[in-house]
């Protein structure tokens, strides 16, 4: 079943402190080596009398052989004073089952003792025990081992002055470890890999509770680097006790807290949470922070850990300003569905002056044989909900709320569909009025694809019926039937291609609350016939030093299509599609299904581009375009004069990658009747580091729209970083968004103070003020900026990714 990601307080320290996932691992029973004893290999026959060993032997071999009986013997072994010490020589690990055992000094009673002193090494496949004097009892199975103890299993290390460990049982202690842990954070499929946590503490004591169960008293940890010049880490969480229980994949701990720079920041009485990044309840951390709009706030959600395939958040949330808000989240996840429920409800807004709510509800459904569904409802209280109230500020300017219902087939070469669709239209005061779009009540759409039809002809068909509604009386209503067949031969080649395309448009209207004279049953045929070609020139060149690909792509497509008069046909979903390389190749001008435009008309557009052909990356392409007309427009929308002239405005677009650092994109549209820009973007971004970028942009669109965006991250001094982002409006004279803040990064720790400032309205703006506290591979405190800023800095990149999600699975 699958698992949603969830994150605790004290998550990390359970995966930094995770050396008892293999430490707890049991060994078989240690037992002398009958050969460094002096007796033969054990065979089924009777033991043969036993030789000493020679006195120089520095190692003995522990196997699993069971010798016979043998008198109390002592071996020693004193190694030449030339020789380094021999924890500090490279050695293999034993073979599986076998402990080898290095010392200057060994004795022995075989199956009851062994005794070694001096640079004490003992070393079973992952695991080096290294100390000054180790006993072993056989009969207890046990390793007493004292002075400069250090074992180290896979990546993890202790020391300490004294372990005491039952080794098959894992039952034992260890007195006033050190320890530094290493784990690699669970990778998920499609994600770049992420560092290990490196943790490191003290505790007074390390109870050994049997396998992968272990308890720490007066225990400390950190992922700062150990400093022995510093007497504490920056940052640490301490506890009165923690147990780890690796088998059940849980941890609890006992007055813990988190000491920062020597000030406790946090403190928990009791804190359970679950290792190896899985889902438990419980309070997640808090965060706190500012608007203008709300004043002070602050919010603290609490986990609900229900099922495997269930969970949900509730988070009590304090405006200062407003009133205490409650807000929830509830998610489900199963073989065949998926889904999440989220509600806000505030009592009583202070500044408002009533209650206020917002509900959403996602789901996602697979019945199986091809059928599937989804249901997508939004709702919220009153029309300025987002504007005064959202945490996402993405959603100041939403203005239609999406209700939707789908059920759909998909039978491989044909799929259909049965959708109702319906909004919920917010209107700001302080914004321009916005229509109300149409509802569809329903709406059943067909599609077919048959690329396999004989001597190489294609089928592609649409077909829709859908019933339009409006709240407002006094707007026409009615339904719509298409049905819109297309034949296609596509002629291909490696250097060109040709296809010729024939279909009919065929609409029925049946309206309701028509204009007064108008038609209420209209039916609509027309025929689409286009031409569709272009061929690939290809050749090598060497620029700059570097052989490149040079490629030279013209494009024609022609298009005809009969005109029809459409006047009485009201707009139901129809306006005019924006100008672009994507719109000039299409059959229509206009969005929708209620205007077909009439069209006699060429295309002519080139592309060539700069290719790397080691890699296949396209460093540099360029496109021009242009579209031709050879007779006049007669079907427009209601109020836009019909099109005269002969040609379109000029498109022409440049993208280029410049080196591993430099990026432009660029795009122009050029009207050659009035000689004037009509729009113009350009953007471009130098990032020689993943934490160093700048990025500049302009945006243009004639009498509507100048704006110039700047944005960038950049290292100001060690550790210290600016981010900000600047867009002006030049037309309105104004700034419309602006971010200032300044990031610390020192390594196990880093902090951000963010200030983000959105026009909402002319005169108006909202102000936000983020604070945070992050601790590298533990948790996060305050209030979270991430999200704003890699929406606002494109190409942001953080210091430190983290080695587990966070809460909501968001970064």
């Amino acid at each position: 079943m699958s698992r949603f990601p969830r994150r605790k307080l004290g998550l990390s320290i359970a995966l930094a402190l995770a050396g008892g996932a293999h430490g707890g691992e049991s060994l078989p029973p240690l037992r002398i080596d009958p050969a460094l004893l002096g007796s033969a290999p054990v065979r089924a026959t009777p033991p043969v009398p036993t030789v000493p060993a020679p006195a120089s032997s520095p190692a003995a071999t522990v196997t699993p052989v069971q010798p016979p009986p043998m008198p109390t013997r002592v071996i020693e072994s004193t190694r030449p004073t030339a020789q380094p010490a021999a924890a500090a020589r490279p050695a293999p690990p034993p073979a599986p089952g076998v402990v080898h055992v290095e010392a200057d000094r060994i004795e022995g009673k075989s199956e009851v003792q062994t005794v070694a002193d001096g640079a004490v090494v003992l070393r079973k496949q992952n695991n080096t025990l290294t100390a000054d004097h180790l006993v072993y009892r056989e009969a207890e199975d046990e390793v007493d081992a004292t002075g400069n103890v250090r074992l180290l299993r896979d990546k993890d290390e202790m020391t300490g002055p004294h372990l005491k460990m039952q080794v098959d049982k894992s039952v034992g202690y260890f007195e006033s470890p050190t320890y530094t842990i290493n784990r690699q954070p669970q990778h998920k499929p499609g994600e770049p890999p992420r560092e290990a946590i490196n943790g490191r503490g003290k505790a007074s004591r390390l109870d050994f509770e049997g396998e992968d169960r272990y308890r720490f008293s007066d225990v400390t940890y950190s992922t700062c680097r150990a400093d022995p010049l510093a007497d504490q880490p920056d940052w640490y969480a301490k506890s009165k006790t923690l147990a780890l229980d690796y088998q059940k994949e849980e941890g609890e701990g006992d007055e813990m807290s988190v000491v920062f720079k020597g000030v406790p920041i946090l403190y928990a009485p009791s804190l359970s949470f679950s290792l190896n990044n899985q889902r438990k309840s419980g309070f997640l951390v808090p965060t706190i922070g500012g608007t203008s709009q709300s004043g002070m706030e602050a919010t603290v959600p609490y986990y609900w850990n229900i099922a495997p395939d269930m969970d949900a958040t509730i988070a009590p949330r304090l405006l200062t300003k407003r009133g205490l808000q409650a807000t929830g989240q509830f998610r489900y996840l199963g073989q065949r569905y998926r889904g999440e429920v989220s509600g806000e409800y505030l009592p009583t807004d202070r500044v408002f002056g009533g209650d206020r709510s917002a509900f959403a509800m996602l789901h996602q459904q697979d019945f199986g044989r091809g059928f599937g569904g989804s249901l997508n409802l939004n709702r919220v209280s009153d029309d300025t909900y987002f504007r005064d109230l959202s945490t996402r500020l993405t959603n100041i300017a939403q203005t239609n709320l999406l209700r939707e219902g789908r059920l759909f087939y998909n039978g491989g070469w044909w799929s259909t569909q049965l959708m109702a669709q319906r909004y919920q239209v917010l209107q700001d005061p302080s914004q321009p009025p916005v229509g109300i779009p149409y509802d569809r009540l329903p709406q059943l759409t067909l599609n077919v694809s048959r690329p396999d039809l004989p001597a190489g002809v294609a089928l592609n068909m649409n077909g829709e019926f859908v019933k339009f509604s409006h709240p407002d009386l006094a707007q026409p209503e009615g339904r719509r039937v298409t049905l819109y067949p297309q034949f296609s031969l596509p002629l291909q080649t490696a250097a060109f291609y040709i296809t010729p395309k024939i279909g009919l448009h065929a609409t029925r209207y049946e309206l309701e609350r028509q204009t007064p004279g108008f038609d209420t049953s209209i039916s609509r045929n027309v025929p689409i016939f286009s031409v569709d070609s272009g061929v690939t020139f290809e050749r090598d060149v060497r620029l700059l030093g570097r052989d490149l690909l040079n490629t030279l792509e013209p494009r024609l497509y022609y298009l005809r299509v009969p005109y029809r008069d459409q006047s009485q046909i009201p707009l139901f979903d129809t306006g005019l599609s924006d100008f672009n390389f994507a719109q000039i190749f299409s059959e229509n001008v206009y969005s929708g299904g209620d205007r077909l435009a009439d069209a006699n008309q060429l295309t002519a557009a080139v592309t060539s581009r700069l290719i790397d052909p080691a890699s296949g990356n396209e460093l540099v392409r360029v496109a021009l375009g242009q579209r031709y007309y050879f007779s006049d427009q007669n079907a427009t929308l209601p109020g836009q004069a019909p099109r005269t002239n002969r040609m379109a405005d000029y498109l022409a677009g440049l993208t280029a990658n410049l080196g591993e650092h430099y990026m432009l994109d660029s795009a122009l549209q050029y009207n050659p009747r009035d000689k004037q820009v009509e729009r113009f973007n350009f953007s471009g971004r130098y990032q020689p580091e993943m934490t160093k970028l700048i990025n500049a942009g302009y945006r243009y669109t004639r009498e509507l729209l100048s704006q110039i965006d700047v944005s960038g991250q950049w290292p100001v001094r060690a550790g210290w970083s600016a981010v900000g982002r600047y867009n002006y409006s030049v037309k309105e004279k104004r700034v419309i968004e602006s971010i200032a803040g300044m990031e610390y990064n020192s390594g196990c720790w880093s902090t951000r103070f963010i200030v983000h400032r959105l026009a909402t309205a002319v005169g108006r703006a909202s102000t936000a003020f983020f604070v945070q506290l992050e601790l590298n591979g533990f948790s996060r405190l305050g209030s979270n900026p991430l999200d704003m800023l890699k929406r606002n800095v494109p190409g942001y990149g953080r210091w430190v990714q983290p080695a587990a999600d966070p809460v909501f699975g968001a970064e």
